[in-house]
Protein backbone atom coordinates (compact mmCIF):
# COMPACT_ATOMS: atom_id res chain seq x y z
CA UNK A 1 0.00 0.00 0.00
CA UNK A 2 2.95 2.29 -0.42
CA UNK A 3 0.57 4.20 -2.87
CA UNK A 4 -1.28 5.17 0.19
CA UNK A 5 -1.18 8.32 2.00
CA UNK A 6 -3.11 9.52 4.99
CA UNK A 7 -3.24 12.89 5.86
CA UNK A 8 -3.66 13.63 9.78
CA UNK A 9 -2.10 13.35 12.97
CA UNK A 10 -2.41 10.75 15.72
CA UNK A 11 -3.50 12.82 18.44
CA UNK A 12 -7.05 13.41 15.67
CA UNK A 13 -9.58 10.60 16.82
CA UNK A 14 -11.14 9.97 12.97
CA UNK A 15 -7.59 9.91 12.40
CA UNK A 16 -7.23 6.93 14.56
CA UNK A 17 -10.42 5.32 13.05
CA UNK A 18 -9.02 4.98 9.79
CA UNK A 19 -5.64 4.05 10.92
CA UNK A 20 -7.95 1.35 13.14
CA UNK A 21 -9.82 0.07 10.09
CA UNK A 22 -6.30 -0.21 8.32
CA UNK A 23 -4.64 -2.19 10.75
CA UNK A 24 -7.81 -4.46 11.02
CA UNK A 25 -7.58 -5.43 7.54
CA UNK A 26 -3.47 -6.00 7.80
CA UNK A 27 -2.41 -2.86 6.52
CA UNK A 28 0.97 -1.17 7.99
CA UNK A 29 2.81 0.13 5.19
CA UNK A 30 1.77 3.73 4.04
CA UNK A 31 2.49 6.78 4.36
CA UNK A 32 0.78 9.49 7.12
CA UNK A 33 1.64 12.74 6.70
CA UNK A 34 1.48 14.53 10.82
CA UNK A 35 -0.82 17.81 10.14
CA UNK A 36 -1.38 19.06 13.96
CA UNK A 37 -5.11 20.22 14.69
CA UNK A 38 -4.08 21.57 17.45
CA UNK A 39 -1.28 23.84 16.14
CA UNK A 40 -3.70 24.84 13.21
CA UNK A 41 -1.92 22.99 10.63
CA UNK A 42 -4.48 21.72 8.44
CA UNK A 43 -5.99 25.26 7.97
CA UNK A 44 -2.56 26.46 6.14
CA UNK A 45 -3.32 27.03 2.48
CA UNK A 46 -1.61 23.82 1.09
CA UNK A 47 -3.91 21.57 3.12
CA UNK A 48 -6.84 23.82 1.92
CA UNK A 49 -6.14 22.39 -1.30
CA UNK A 50 -6.74 18.63 -0.31
CA UNK A 51 -9.83 20.00 2.06
CA UNK A 52 -12.30 22.70 1.38
CA UNK A 53 -12.88 23.05 5.16
CA UNK A 54 -9.18 22.21 6.38
CA UNK A 55 -10.35 18.94 8.79
CA UNK A 56 -8.67 15.44 8.55
CA UNK A 57 -8.45 12.82 8.05
CA UNK A 58 -8.02 13.00 4.11
CA UNK A 59 -6.83 10.00 1.92
CA UNK A 60 -5.26 9.21 -1.31
CA UNK A 61 -5.04 6.00 -2.75
CA UNK A 62 -4.12 4.85 -5.98
CA UNK A 63 -4.76 8.27 -8.12
CA UNK A 64 -8.24 9.17 -5.71
CA UNK A 65 -8.32 11.43 -3.17
CA UNK A 66 -11.50 11.05 -0.08
CA UNK A 67 -12.28 13.04 2.15
CA UNK A 68 -14.26 12.64 5.45
CA UNK A 69 -14.13 9.36 7.50
CA UNK A 70 -17.07 8.06 6.68
CA UNK A 71 -16.44 7.89 3.24
CA UNK A 72 -12.58 6.81 4.24
CA UNK A 73 -13.64 3.92 6.32
CA UNK A 74 -15.86 2.27 4.02
CA UNK A 75 -14.38 2.44 0.75
CA UNK A 76 -10.97 1.02 2.46
CA UNK A 77 -13.53 -1.42 3.40
CA UNK A 78 -14.36 -2.18 0.53
CA UNK A 79 -10.73 -2.32 -1.17
CA UNK A 80 -8.96 -3.94 1.30
CA UNK A 81 -9.00 -7.93 1.50
CA UNK A 82 -10.10 -9.27 4.92
CA UNK A 83 -13.21 -9.69 7.16
CA UNK A 84 -15.40 -6.90 6.40
CA UNK A 85 -15.99 -4.30 9.18
CA UNK A 86 -19.85 -3.32 7.73
CA UNK A 87 -22.55 -5.64 8.95
CA UNK A 88 -24.09 -8.50 6.48
CA UNK A 89 -27.27 -7.11 7.77
CA UNK A 90 -29.74 -4.67 7.02
CA UNK A 91 -30.35 -4.66 11.17
CA UNK A 92 -27.14 -4.61 12.18
CA UNK A 93 -26.14 -2.22 9.36
CA UNK A 94 -28.59 0.12 10.89
CA UNK A 95 -27.08 -0.63 14.26
CA UNK A 96 -23.98 0.37 13.22
CA UNK A 97 -25.11 3.47 11.03
CA UNK A 98 -27.16 4.67 13.45
CA UNK A 99 -24.69 5.05 16.18
CA UNK A 100 -21.35 6.18 13.83
CA UNK A 101 -24.43 9.24 12.90
CA UNK A 102 -24.99 9.92 16.46
CA UNK A 103 -21.47 10.20 17.49
CA UNK A 104 -20.86 12.45 14.29
CA UNK A 105 -23.85 14.51 14.85
CA UNK A 106 -23.97 14.54 19.16
CA UNK A 107 -21.48 12.46 20.59
CA UNK A 108 -17.99 14.17 19.45
CA UNK A 109 -18.91 17.32 20.28
CA UNK A 110 -20.29 16.59 24.00
CA UNK A 111 -17.35 14.34 24.36
CA UNK A 112 -14.33 15.89 22.87
CA UNK A 113 -15.65 19.78 22.69
CA UNK A 114 -17.16 19.46 25.95
CA UNK A 115 -15.71 17.18 28.63
CA UNK A 116 -12.46 16.32 27.23
CA UNK A 117 -11.32 19.46 25.93
CA UNK A 118 -12.02 20.87 29.25
CA UNK A 119 -9.45 18.81 31.18
CA UNK A 120 -6.84 18.10 28.33
CA UNK A 121 -6.92 21.06 25.83
CA UNK A 122 -8.81 23.95 27.09
CA UNK A 123 -6.98 26.21 24.59
CA UNK A 124 -7.93 25.23 21.95
CA UNK A 125 -11.74 25.74 22.75
CA UNK A 126 -11.17 29.10 24.03
CA UNK A 127 -10.84 28.15 27.29
CA UNK A 128 -12.58 26.23 30.30
CA UNK A 129 -16.58 26.26 30.20
CA UNK A 130 -18.75 24.99 33.04
CA UNK A 131 -21.84 25.07 30.95
CA UNK A 132 -19.97 22.88 27.85
CA UNK A 133 -18.60 20.82 30.08
CA UNK A 134 -21.77 20.12 32.04
CA UNK A 135 -23.39 19.46 28.74
CA UNK A 136 -20.90 17.62 27.70
CA UNK A 137 -21.56 15.21 30.46
CA UNK A 138 -25.30 15.15 29.85
CA UNK A 139 -25.25 14.60 26.47
CA UNK A 140 -21.90 12.58 26.20
CA UNK A 141 -23.17 10.24 28.55
CA UNK A 142 -26.86 9.82 26.77
CA UNK A 143 -24.62 8.64 23.70
CA UNK A 144 -22.77 6.37 25.13
CA UNK A 145 -26.06 4.68 27.40
CA UNK A 146 -27.73 4.67 23.95
CA UNK A 147 -24.52 2.56 22.16
CA UNK A 148 -24.85 0.16 24.76
CA UNK A 149 -28.40 -0.37 24.11
CA UNK A 150 -28.39 -0.45 20.49
CA UNK A 151 -25.33 -2.90 21.22
CA UNK A 152 -27.45 -5.22 23.55
CA UNK A 153 -26.19 -8.49 24.22
CA UNK A 154 -24.06 -8.57 21.40
CA UNK A 155 -19.92 -8.44 22.49
CA UNK A 156 -19.65 -5.08 19.60
CA UNK A 157 -22.16 -2.46 19.02
CA UNK A 158 -24.08 -3.95 15.77
CA UNK A 159 -23.64 -7.49 16.25
CA UNK A 160 -19.69 -8.53 15.49
CA UNK A 161 -16.28 -5.56 15.34
CA UNK A 162 -18.01 -2.92 12.84
CA UNK A 163 -16.98 0.79 11.92
CA UNK A 164 -19.02 1.91 14.75
CA UNK A 165 -17.11 0.29 17.41
CA UNK A 166 -13.44 1.85 15.83
CA UNK A 167 -15.21 5.26 15.77
CA UNK A 168 -16.70 5.22 19.46
CA UNK A 169 -13.51 3.63 21.07
CA UNK A 170 -11.00 6.67 20.12
CA UNK A 171 -13.41 9.29 21.88
CA UNK A 172 -13.67 7.03 25.18
CA UNK A 173 -9.90 6.57 25.29
CA UNK A 174 -9.66 10.20 25.31
CA UNK A 175 -12.42 10.49 27.88
CA UNK A 176 -10.86 7.86 30.29
CA UNK A 177 -8.16 10.35 30.82
CA UNK A 178 -10.18 12.54 32.29
CA UNK A 179 -11.87 12.70 35.88
CA UNK A 180 -15.24 12.33 34.12
CA UNK A 181 -14.78 9.27 33.47
CA UNK A 182 -16.89 7.45 35.84
CA UNK A 183 -19.39 9.80 35.41
CA UNK A 184 -19.52 8.81 31.81
CA UNK A 185 -18.79 5.11 31.75
CA UNK A 186 -21.46 3.75 34.43
CA UNK A 187 -23.43 2.73 31.90
CA UNK A 188 -24.64 -0.83 31.66
CA UNK A 189 -23.19 -3.26 28.93
CA UNK A 190 -20.30 -0.22 29.00
CA UNK A 191 -17.09 -2.33 30.70
CA UNK A 192 -17.72 -5.34 28.94
CA UNK A 193 -17.30 -3.59 25.86
CA UNK A 194 -14.35 -1.65 26.78
CA UNK A 195 -12.44 -4.29 27.97
CA UNK A 196 -13.39 -6.01 24.54
CA UNK A 197 -12.36 -3.23 22.10
CA UNK A 198 -9.07 -2.01 24.23
CA UNK A 199 -7.87 -5.98 23.62
CA UNK A 200 -7.86 -5.26 20.04
CA UNK A 201 -4.59 -5.47 18.52
CA UNK A 202 -6.09 -2.49 16.30
CA UNK A 203 -6.85 -0.15 19.54
CA UNK A 204 -3.14 -1.41 20.94
CA UNK A 205 -1.19 -0.55 17.74
CA UNK A 206 -2.94 3.07 17.38
CA UNK A 207 -2.78 4.53 20.58
CA UNK A 208 -1.07 8.09 20.13
CA UNK A 209 1.67 9.02 22.20
CA UNK A 210 0.87 11.60 24.54
CA UNK A 211 2.98 14.80 25.88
Amino acid sequence: MSDMTLWGFDGSTYVRTVKMVLAEKGVTEFKQVQLNVLKGEPKTPEHLQRHPFGKVPVLDHDGMRILETSAITRYLNDVLPGKSLIPPTPRDRARMDMIIGMIDSYGYGALLGGVVAYHLFPEFVGGKSDSMRKGGLQNGRLMIDFAMKTKGSSPFIAGELSLADLYLAPIVFYVSLTPDKEALFDVDGFAYWWTKTQALQSYKETQPKLG
